[in-house]
């Protein structure tokens, strides 16, 4: 698997989310089919994975906690459904 910066892609979004929310930083990425969004505030850090074709899959998941987030599974909130998942890590 290979993580490919494709922030500069999705300048709406980033512009959204800085925006938006209490985040300091957006980075997304393209894991083959699958979009991964990668934000950090000062508590937390969470990485939203979005597949449109099919679910995400387990492999994905691991790979961006421990790539992204450098972490492992047990030091994270993970929130499943069919095409999202979403990945936080506290920081403070």
């Amino acid at each position: 698997m290979k993580l490919i910066d494709v922030t500069n892609n999705h300048s709406s979004l980033v512009a959204e989310q800085l925006g938006n929310t209490d985040a300091t930083f957006i980075k997304v990425y393209s894991l083959g089919p699958t979009t991964v969004i990668f934000s950090g505030a000062d508590t937390h850090k969470d990485v939203v994975l979005t597949n449109k074709e099919r679910q995400i899959k387990n492999n994905e998941i691991s790979y961006a906690i421990s790539e992204i987030l450098n972490s492992t599974p047990e030091q994270v909130d993970i929130l499943q459904s069919p095409n999202l998942v979403e990945v936080s890590l506290a920081t403070a």
